[in-house]
């Protein structure tokens, strides 16, 4: 065994390959740039050395820092993780020149794999089935055009190295297709130092299905089932599942076969992914193999008991598979959520700055159910523009799809950020989502669920109810508090009386309190009675309720005039008053928007890559007035109507916050 590695990554993923190697006994070394001095990785490791600055293509992405760190801490092997190096076929060869072990497949495999191009060609060498497109490199937007008007749209413009979503465009029309091309160039340039692009058939409602493999270097090969990763956002996963509730047992041998085929054929060694789309006949089609370990491969860990990474480093020793293939059982229901750091009432937009508040949910497992967190962050911690917006991977396992979404739900109601703009809500709102819940889902669920953007969850009735019930208790509780503290009278009636009014997106319940030895009663107009017990102390916000026998988490702010309560995806305000504080409200003015409908406002922190006006000119709705990049991605922002360019207050390489103003017009 390897007495010492050095993981070639930062974040969530590091964090996660430190665990394995700590209980295989084996020490580890991170490497961290400027701006990750203070990170989770970095403590967690048993040493640690600084590669530069904050910059990747200075530190995270620099082959010759990677190996001096390495070299200057004894390590005998390196662990990539996934993006970064992992797929960069000159990190291994350069780590053989040095006599040092890349845990992960071939050059060979990375080199013909990493390249979507080539891997497409020996695919269909292989007997695997293809999606229809134009095999080659595009030289030029024109060419780009010609080739998508052949295809026949709609098109995917797609980064021939790389993944992660970026360096992709779909595109309907010779427009977008030019848009696209650059758009798509610019990312894959940044990304991974490699602008190259093709172009195939974009199948339109597919579902993204996945095929985890495991080879050792004794021809051993084998696959550990499919992982549904259907639930996107502009091409990048969201939330995955394992097994998946479309693929029955004979599909499912069809795309593992498939999988193995393609990964014998270039002498595949290590833990990989072929990815697929499948039609809804079934019929599944190659989009591209993985050459590395992927952000979702928790939940087929958590299905078959395998532990990817220690696969991994022993197969890179040279050991053999201590299981084949019969081996291999599929147990229960597995699903991740990616906590990402973005803004899901702004467009998913990324959010950077500090987590003033960070708790995940309690680790759990047990034989009937699991909690994992997957983290690279800590309460305090810096979420910076410099990388991945990632915060965590939280993922559940159940006997069955229903319990593990419920205690995913349950898990994300605990789960509590603050600081920074974050996709929770979303998540919570996609785990009650009917159709999710169903099953019936497909990569187009965001885009047509979702269609005027994320504005939130409307709670049913008999959830209002719960939060009503909660907060009435929560606001009594505050009540008496402050006469506690006054030295006045100690019965919760004598204080704040029993007659009270609660209002929660937009519904006005007149409810009853009455106090209980232990317990708050509250009785609505229908004489509903539910019974509420919970415990809370001022500056809790994460608060847990046992309303008539079950448990909620509610997470609980005081704001001006009432409180602020997030719950099952829904942001709501709540205000309990008396009937005289009724009576005086509807007497208090409303405050009106700021009118912003002449200017541009900057709709997340980022970098202007291009203005595309000047002071004085007119545009057309939908043309593009300027670019941000932020996160490595590209963000183009176009205008909402016709107008004129009256002041441009913004520069090319400037950075710019959220909100910033970047151009008014007339």
């Amino acid at each position: 065994m390897f007495k010492k590695i050095l993981i070639a990554n930062r974040g969530e993923i590091a964090c996660r390959i430190i665990k394995t190697a700590k209980k295989l006994g084996i020490k580890t070394v991170a490497v961290y740039s400027d701006a990750d001095l203070n990170s989770l990785h970095v403590q967690m490791a048993d040493e640690a050395i600084n590669i530069g600055p904050a910059l990747v293509s200075a530190s995270y992405l620099s082959i010759e820092k990677i190996i001096w760190a390495a070299q200057e801490t004894g390590a005998e092997a390196i662990h990539p993780g996934y993006g970064f190096l992992s797929e960069n076929p000159k990190f291994p060869r350069a780590l053989e020149k040095v006599g040092i072990i890349f845990i992960g497949p071939p050059v060979k495999a990375i080199k013909s794999m990493g390249d979507k191009i080539t891997s497409k060609e020996l695919a269909k060498k292989a007997g695997v089935s293809i999606v229809p497109g134009h095999i080659g490199l595009i030289k030029d937007v024109e060419e780009a055009v010609q080739v998508s008007k052949k295809i026949g749209y709609p098109v995917m413009i797609k980064a021939s190295a790389g993944g992660g979503g970026k360096g992709m465009r779909v595109a309907w029309n010779d427009k977008e297709v030019e848009e696209g091309f650059y758009a798509s160039k610019n990312e894959a340039s940044n990304s991974f130092g490699d602008d190259r692009l093709f172009i195939e058939k974009y199948i339109v409602d597919p579902r993204h299905i996945e095929i985890q493999i495991l080879g050792d270097c004794h021809n051993n090969l084998l696959h550990l089932g499919e992982r549904e990763c259907s639930i996107q956002r502009r091409n990048q996963k969201v939330i995955e599942e394992a097994p998946s509730t479309f693929i029955d047992e004979e599909t499912r041998n069809k795309m593992g076969e498939q999988a193995c085929k393609l990964a014998k054929a270039v002498g595949y060694t290590s833990a990989g992914t072929v990815e697929f789309i499948v039609d809804k006949d079934k019929n599944f089609y190659f989009l591209e193999m993985n050459t590395r370990l992927q952000v979702e491969h928790p939940v087929t860990e958590l299905i078959t008991g395998v532990d990817l990474v220690e696969e991994m480093i022993k197969i890179a020793q040279g050991k053999r598979l201590s299981f084949v293939q019969d081996d291999i059982k599929l147990n229960g229901w597995a699903i991740e959520s990616r906590l990402y750091a973005e803004d899901p009432y702004r467009n998913f937009l990324p959010s950077i700055g500090r987590l003033t508040r960070y708790r995940p949910p309690n680790e759990l497992t047990l034989s009937e159910l699991v909690i994992r967190n997957d983290t690279g962050v800590t309460e305090g911690g810096e979420i910076s523009i410099f990388y991945d917006p990632m915060i965590a991977k939280l993922c559940t396992w159940a006997n069955s799809r229903p319990e593990a979404i419920k205690l995913m739900r349950d898990a994300l109601d605990d789960f509590e950020i603050e600081g920074v703009g974050h996709n929770l809500p979303f998540l919570s709102a996609v785990m009650g989502h009917a159709r999710f819940i169903s099953g019936d889902i497909t990569t187009a669920f965001i885009e047509n669920e979702y269609q005027g953007g994320f504005v939130g969850v409307t709670l049913e009735e008999d959830e209002l109810r719960l939060v009503s019930s909660a907060i009435v208790s929560i606001h009594i509780f505050n009540e008496v508090r402050k006469s506690n503290i006054s030295g006045r009278v100690n019965d919760i009636l004598e204080v704040v009386g029993g007659d009270w009014q609660v209002s929660v997106q937009g519904v006005e319940s007149p409810v009853k309190v009455v106090k209980n030895k232990n317990e708050v009663l509250v009785q609505y107009a229908d004489l509903e009675t539910q019974r509420v017990n919970f415990k809370w102390l001022p500056g809790d916000i994460l608060v847990k309720f046992i309303i008539n026998g079950e448990n909620y988490s509610l997470k609980v702010n005081n704001i001006i005039g009432g409180y602020r309560v997030r719950f099952r995806g829904a942001d709501l305000k709540v205000q309990v008053k008396t009937s005289r504080q009724v009576q005086m409200s509807l007497l208090m003015l409303e405050k009106k928007d700021m009118d912003t409908s002449k200017s541009l406002l900057c709709p997340m922190p980022g970098l202007v890559t291009s203005i595309d006006v000047m002071e004085g000119d007119e545009f057309e709705q939908g043309q593009t007035l300027c670019t941000i990049e932020a996160m490595k991605m590209e963000n183009t922002l176009k205008a909402e109507k016709r107008g004129v360019v009256k002041t441009i207050l913004a520069q090319v390489n400037q950075s710019i916050s959220v909100d910033q103003l970047i151009m008014e017009f007339e």
